[in-house]
C-alpha cells in the first residue's frame, strides 16, 4: 500500500525541520510506490533546481527500493540506465533519497535536493523516520 497525503506531509515537515537544523534550504519530494508525486515542498530561498533534483532522486529510490545513492555507482550500467530512460528521464540515481518500506514492500520514497548529497540524504531519512 502506498503512503497517504497526510503521511507525505509529515515526511516533508520532518525533512524540512532537519534542513532548518542543518541551516540549509531544500526542496522535499514524496512519491508513491509507482514513482508518482504525492507532495513537493520547497523552502523559501531554495534554488529552483532543487525541485527537479528532489523529485528525480525520490523516483529512483522508489523504483529500486534502495537509497538513491546506493544506485549511483550503477547509474550507467545497462539496466539502471535503461529503466531511467524508460521512465522518461525523470529518475536521478544520486544520493539524497530513501525508499519508504512498509511490511517489506515499497510504499514510496522521499527525495531531497538543495544541500550536499549527504545533507539531502540526512533530511530524507529524518522525513521517513517521522512515520
Amino acid at each position: 500500500m502506498s503512503i497517504t497525503l497526510a503521511e507525505a506531509q509529515k515526511i516533508m515537515d520532518a525533512a524540512i525541520a532537519k534542513a532548518e537544523e542543518l541551516n540549509i534550504k531544500v526542496t522535499v519530494s514524496v512519491v508513491d510506490n509507482g514513482g508518482r508525486t504525492i507532495g513537493v515542498n520547497r523552502m523559501d530561498g531554495a534554488i529552483w533546481a532543487s525541485t527537479y533534483g528532489s523529485l528525480g532522486k525520490a523516483v529512483g529510490a522508489s523504483a529500486f527500493g534502495r537509497p538513491s545513492g546506493v544506485m549511483q555507482p550503477r547509474a550507467n550500467e545497462p539496466t539502471p540506465s535503461g529503466v531511467a530512460q524508460a521512465s522518461g528521464g525523470h529518475m536521478i540515481l544520486g544520493q539524497g533519497a530513501v525508499p519508504i518500506i512498509r511490511d517489506g514492500n515499497i510504499a514510496g520514497a522521499c527525495g531531497v535536493g538543495g544541500g550536499t548529497s549527504e545533507q539531502d540524504e540526512e533530511c530524507a531519512k529524518a522525513g521517513v523516520a517521522a512515520i
